[in-house]
């Protein structure tokens, strides 16, 4: 059975990713919480990640240590994780290495938090930039393949590497057009989204920097979580 390392649910976008679609694809596998580190979690990774990042995913003596290689390890092996459409998976794959690969605005703004509210000071420029070409990139995949998901009918690994967005979106109250909150709301509902969120709330760890950023890009309106 797989074994797939993550770090804490509240923090973790990149854990998500994986995570959400090994379980809406219905993959079993063991999870492995291994709580994020303040600074640096390099030592407490070692043991499991070569590169001391999470998430890693260990297949017997096959370890593959990065979420977009996570995703083309499982698709080689299941099927549904890309779309069976040529053009729909090329478009997937486009969209899931531009998420993979940018949005630095939007990551360095408004990491994820699941568990609090918070009302921005501002959108500045470049995150402006990542919230008009996030609206476009996903009413191009809605519209161009027919929706409810992205690349069409079924969840698929797309839809897992924006997933962390979603909660950004409720996190920071985020303006997007109607149809990309829609999109983000639909991703919410998702059980395996459900089951992450309940998660996260339990969770009693603080991450100084994390914190920090929210409360230094906005005001903290409410938190959500269990008492640290």
């Amino acid at each position: 059975m797989y074994e797939l390392y993550i770090g804490n649910k509240n923090y973790s976008s990149w854990s998500l990713r994986p995570w959400l679609l090994m379980v809406e694809c219905g993959l079993p596998f063991h999870e492995h919480l291994v709580a994020l580190q303040e600074g640096s979690s390099w030592d407490a990774f070692r043991s499991f990640a070569p590169n001391g990042k999470v998430p890693c995913l260990r297949d017997g003596d096959t370890v593959v240590w990065d979420s977009l290689a996570i995703v083309e390890y499982l698709a080689e092996r299941h099927p549904g994780v890309w779309p069976g459409e040529a053009r729909a998976r090329a478009w997937a794959r486009c969209a899931a290495a531009e998420m993979h690969a940018g949005f630095a605005a939007l990551r360095g703004t408004c990491p994820m938090n699941c568990g609090v509210r918070v009302t921005l000071h501002g959108i500045d420029a470049a995150l402006q930039r990542d919230l008009s070409r996030l609206a476009e990139l996903w009413n191009e995949g809605l519209s161009r393949f027919g929706g409810p998901f992205l690349a069409g009918p079924a969840f698929g690994a797309v839809d897992a590497f924006f997933a962390p967005v979603a909660w950004r979106i409720l996190s920071y109250d985020l303006p997007l057009d109607d149809a990309s909150r829609a999109y983000a709301q639909r991703l919410r509902e998702l059980p395996g989204m459900q089951c992450w969120y309940a998660a996260a709330l339990t969770e009693t760890a603080r991450l100084k920097d994390s914190e920090d950023t929210a409360r230094r890009v906005g005001s903290l309106r409410e938190d959500l979580r269990a008492p640290a």
